[in-house]
């Protein structure tokens, strides 16, 4: 995936709605100082697992419909929250980068309801990467034409059902109303579109999954593996 088609991608789908507005307040969960284990809060870009004044602060710019992101979220993931958030020394953050209207709607369920819930949801989605990014590959022509036309909610609702989406959230204690409500947040999906095509130009990200540590993107750095070497350098 390059950069240019992270921004039109990213173009494309703030065009759909209402005009863009900026991504919410930053709000956050109030945990007692050194739980860093289950320390979760929303930030402007994504959600943000441990200390938030760590010294060391990594974030993980990631696409639903990345293959490799998903490797990364069963490998890489587990890894960070279990040796290296606990710590309180580094801060691990999740951000998106929208590639296409499957990954649009991964992204808003997601994010829908209460802030906390993130961290679960992330898993349920990436976890079941193979049984509905097989879905995507072998959709028929009349599916992709309900993710193409209409309203974006009803495009997004239709992809939601076509991959099982709903399935998988109703595992998470969502119902099909609330699930619809997030995926209708016209303003929260430009805001999304926004922040991707801003986070592709500033860091200059070119692929996914990527890391930025400290405020610099790690190049040639898409894996557990070679991100962890760095990491126990770093710290």
């Amino acid at each position: 995936m390059t950069k240019k088609k992270l921004t039109l991608a990213a173009l494309a789908l703030a065009g759909a709605g209402t005009l863009a507005i900026t991504a919410s307040a930053q709000e956050r969960l109030v945990l007692p100082s050194g739980n860093w284990a289950a320390m979760l809060d929303r930030t402007d870009g994504g959600h943000r697992f441990g200390n938030p004044a760590a010294e060391t602060k990594l974030i993980e710019f990631m696409s639903y419909t990345c293959s490799h992101c998903a490797q990364f979220a069963r490998r890489g993931d587990g890894a960070l929250k279990l040796a290296y958030v606990p710590t309180g020394k580094i801060s691990y953050e999740i951000r998106h980068l929208i590639r296409d209207p499957v990954d649009l709607t991964a992204a808003l369920l997601t994010h829908c309801g209460d802030p906390k819930k993130f961290g679960r949801n992330h898993e349920a989605i990436t976890y079941r990467y193979d049984e509905w990014i097989e879905k995507a590959r072998t959709a028929t022509q009349a599916q992709k034409s309900r993710w193409q036309f209409g309203s974006l909610s009803a495009r997004l609702q239709a992809i939601a059902s076509d991959l099982d989406f709903y399935d998988i959230m109703e595992t998470r204690g969502y119902s099909r109303a609330e699930m619809n409500r997030c995926l209708s947040d016209e303003a929260k999906a430009n805001a999304m579109a926004d922040r991707s095509a801003a986070d592709a130009e500033r860091y200059g990200i070119t692929g996914t999954p990527s890391f930025v540590l400290d405020g610099k993107l790690l190049e040639g750095t898409h894996d557990w593996p070679t991100l962890e070497k760095q990491l126990k350098d770093a710290i």
